[in-house]
Formats: structure tokens, C-alpha cells, sequence
């Protein structure tokens, strides 16, 4: 492996960097990003009985909204319940701007990772081509072994590039989808709050 990244340039450096990064972002967001942290099942279930019990105390709606990001917009959502609905609604979907701003987190950087690393890569063949004329000039082509090891290690480069790339783009698109769906999860679970308290449902929390 050492005798590979060494084969191939400096550039191999950055390309390695780019993969620790995507590798570190891919973890990080994997446990962030869990489904039972976001939107934790019962949530409502458990606050609407609080609700109905008088026992939402403000160090209670504190851990509410510091346990899950479902946790924040409800909380959102029912200190301004007593404005009425639509003001309710509209501040469950201003504090779902921040709150899916800190799901996407670390997104946009995992996305130019999967952009620059084929670009480090094409960037190396080529030095690495430019060399492999430069030994042509000087020798001719009379040695094949030289001319196909200088073209190979060339090419490492872009190999691992795309190596990097490719896994990266793949967690990118499954992030961004994965976010989409919690977001459409907890804007349901949100609806049906203010639903509830305004008497436009029955209560139906699962």
C-alpha cells in the first residue's frame, strides 16, 4: 500500500486527506442523522400527556427540546400555541430552518469531496504523463517496461481519486435523501400537534 501512495505523487496526499474527511463525515453523520434521534417514537404521545397534566415545566419543555430535533419543534410549536394556529405553524417552520440547517451539516463539504477528489486524480495522471514524455524525449521508446511502468503509476492517481469520489458521492445522495424523509417525518408529526390542540383532530398519537 505504501509503495502505491508513493507511486503516485504528492497528490496522493490530498487525495488520502479527502478520504479520512469523507470517511469521519460519513460516521458522524450516520449517528446524527439515526432516526430514533430525530424523530423519537412516542415523542408526542408523552408530551400531549404533559400537556393535558399541566406538567410542561419550562425545565421540562428544556429537555424536550434539547433530546431530539422533533423535540425542538414541538416545543416551538406549543409555547405558541396560544397565539393561535397559523401563528403556531409558522413558528414550528421557522425553527425547522435551523433545524435542518444542523442536519445537512458537514453535506456540503462531503459533496465537494466527491467533486475535487477525480479532479486531484485526473490532475496527477496527467503530471504523471508529462513525465513519462519527458523520459521519452530523453531515452526513446525503445524501453517498453519503463514507458508501461511510468504510464501505470500514472494512472494511480485517478484510480484512487475515484475511489474516493464515488463512495463519497454514493453517502452524499443517501444523506440527502435520508434527511428529506425525516424532514417530511417530522413535519407530520408537527401538523398533528397543532391539529390536536386547536380541536381539528382527534387524538390519534402512535
Amino acid at each position: 500500500m505504501f509503495d502505491l501512495i508513493t507511486a503516485g505523487g504528492w497528490l496522493m496526499i490530498p487525495i488520502i486527506l479527502c478520504s479520512i474527511v469523507a470517511l469521519a463525515i460519513s460516521i458522524e453523520r450516520l449517528l446524527a442523522l439515526r432516526a430514533d434521534r430525530i424523530v423519537p417514537p412516542g415523542l408526542l404521545a408523552d408530551v400531549w400527556g404533559l400537556y393535558k397534566g399541566s406538567k410542561l415545566t419550562d425545565g421540562r419543555l428544556r429537555e424536550i427540546r434539547q433530546a431530539s430535533a422533533l423535540g425542538t419543534l414541538v416545543v416551538t410549536g406549543l409555547v405558541n400555541a396560544r397565539h393561535g394556529r397559523e401563528a403556531m405553524k409558522a413558528s414550528i417552520q421557522e425553527a425547522a430552518g435551523d433545524v435542518v440547517h444542523q442536519m445537512e451539516r458537514y453535506l456540503n463539504t462531503l459533496g465537494t469531496i466527491s467533486v475535487i477528489t477525480p479532479l486531484l486524480g485526473l490532475l496527477g495522471t496527467v503530471i504523471g504523463m508529462i513525465k513519462v514524455f519527458s523520459q521519452i524525449m530523453v531515452a526513446g521508446t525503445g524501453n517498453a517496461n519503463l514507458l508501461a511502468g511510468g504510464i501505470s503509476e500514472a494512472l494511480l492517481t485517478t484510480a484512487a481519486g475515484l475511489s474516493v469520489a464515488i463512495p463519497a458521492l454514493i453517502m452524499h445522495r443517501f444523506f440527502q435523501r435520508k434527511i428529506t424523509s425525516l424532514i417530511v417525518a417530522m413535519e407530520q408529526e408537527s401538523l398533528k400537534l397543532v391539529d390536536v390542540i386547536h380541536g381539528d383532530r382527534e387524538v390519534d398519537f402512535k
